[in-house]
């Protein structure tokens, strides 16, 4: 199978297949800045899954996936690498918060969900793929219906060949109108069919959505009926479109699609691991914490979920963990686990030098990001070198001296520096400012050099 970056042909890109690891680094350091150790565990682990596929069955089925354990504090980029390399390689991707299972009432239940939710997104995926390729002949379709609505009923009259060839005239006038948008305000009547309403069963494991045939048995009961609705021509055409789309996609194939793309290419990003790393012989909390631990462990070491979409081997899952280890230590998670992980990567915290080039290397950088917000009010911003460096030095020196969150402190020095540039946008009678390093201090200095007050605002 040769898969193709998201939103690109196979004419200008290369495939995933032809991607080395260098490169796959080279594509993530387009949007993330350094952590090269991390980038090129996830790349060798991405590379490994075109190898695989490049095996007989037999040996490929033997070849299981190295999980990766990143340590680095808070906003370092350890998600946005894992949620990258997913988009990379058109992977179904699932970010869960490990900690959430340690919560009252939730402790030893539910931990097989992310393999549902991982599905879910899986068929999300296969689905809008499918929707791309049949959405010319679905919106073709569509309009077909709706030019057989406008048109009035043929006469015994119009039967003859000058008839229907005046009638296929007057059908192609409606056509163009249609195309041109002046039929978008007239009304028709159109029949529509009433939304199903999801049946949920409570079990052991939690809520759980049951495909069965009770709606075909019972089609009144459960929204099988069908209604006839006046609406505008823009909006019956819309809603045509979206069920001439859902005949020509076959569910049933975009459930085995999906879950295939799930068991040999998901990623599943545990966050907070080190929330559940407890200490043997510890009381309270940590108990549920080993115990949270032993439940994730057999959906990483490889188990079969079950699912509404049928039965999900997770031999072939790759799992990223990651936390910021700061009071405990991978050592302190129970042996078994320790050996799911076998690649350990630690993520550097970041400098001012690092702010710099998150401020503007990135394809969308933060402050690309601004520039373009403020150009929808005509505001052009620009920001002097000087000022880059400057608020890349406040960002710095506010995580050392207050809690270090990483790349996290740029969102609240952007946003604290433009904010009356942004409240007084639409109104600004000079539409263009310059943000030197004056500029920076005038608005951020005081605030930084109180501690007390900037550990409020920034």
């Amino acid at each position: 199978m040769v898969i193709y970056l998201p939103g690109q042909s196979e004419l200008d890109t290369p495939a995933l297949d032809e991607l080395t690891p260098r490169e796959i680094v080279q594509e993530l350091d387009k949007h993330v800045v350094g952590q090269h150790d991390a980038k090129r565990a996830v790349a060798i682990a991405l590379r490994n899954r075109v190898r695989r596929r490049k095996l007989s069955p037999e040996m490929a089925d033997e070849v299981m996936p190295k999980n990766i354990l990143m340590m680095g504090a808070t906003g370092v980029g350890k998600t946005e690498i894992a949620r990258r390399l997913a988009r990379l390689s058109n992977s179904p991707f699932l970010k869960v918060e490990a900690s959430k299972f340690t919560e009252v009432g939730y402790v030893g239940r539910d931990v097989d969900s992310m393999i549902r939710d991982l599905v879910d997104v899986g068929i999300d995926m296969v689905r809008e793929e499918k929707l791309d390729l049949v959405a010319e002949r679905a919106e073709a379709n569509a309009e077909e219906r709706i030019l057989d609505i406008l048109m009035p009923p043929q006469t015994p009259d119009e039967e003859g060949k000058d008839g229907k060839e005046s009638v296929a005239r007057t059908r192609e006038k409606l056509r163009r109108k249609l195309r041109e948008g002046k039929l978008d305000d007239r009304m028709v009547e159109i029949e529509v069919r009433d939304r199903n309403t999801p049946i949920e069963v409570i079990t052991n494991s939690g809520i759980e959505e049951m495909d069965i045939n009770l709606r075909d048995m019972l089609p009144g009961l459960f929204g099988g009926k069908s209604r006839r609705r006046k609406m505008h021509v823009v909006e019956a055409l819309d809603y045509l479109v979206q069920e001439e789309e859902q005949k020509l996609v076959d569910m049933d194939q975009v459930t085995r699609q999906a879950v295939d793309r799930v068991e040999h290419s998901g990623i599943i990003f545990l966050d907070e691991m080190d929330k559940i790393a407890g200490r043997e012989g510890s009381r309270g909390p940590d108990v549920s914490r080993e115990g949270v631990q032993r439940d994730i462990l057999p959906i990483i070491e490889g188990t079969t979920v079950n699912t509404r979409y049928g039965m999900v081997r997770t031999d072939h899952i790759l799992f990223i963990a990651a936390g910021a280890f700061h009071v405990s230590k991978p050592s302190d998670m129970i042996p078994e686990l320790q050996g799911r992980f076998p690649i350990r990567v630690e993520l550097k915290s970041l400098t001012a030098a690092d702010f710099v080039r998150i401020l503007t290397e990135p394809k969308n950088a933060l402050i690309k990001q601004y520039v373009a917000l403020m150009e929808t009010e005509g505001v052009k911003l620009k920001f002097e070198d000087d000022a880059i460096v400057e608020i890349a030095r406040l960002a710095s020196e506010v995580n050392q001296q207050t809690e270090n969150i990483g790349a996290r402190r740029l969102h609240t020095i952007m946003e604290k520096l433009l904010d009356e540039v942004s409240f007084e946008g639409p109104d600004l009678k000079k539409k263009s400012v310059k943000i030197d390093a004056k500029y920076v201090a005038d608005r951020l200095a005081d605030v930084v050099k109180d501690q007390d007050l900037s550990r409020y605002i920034l």
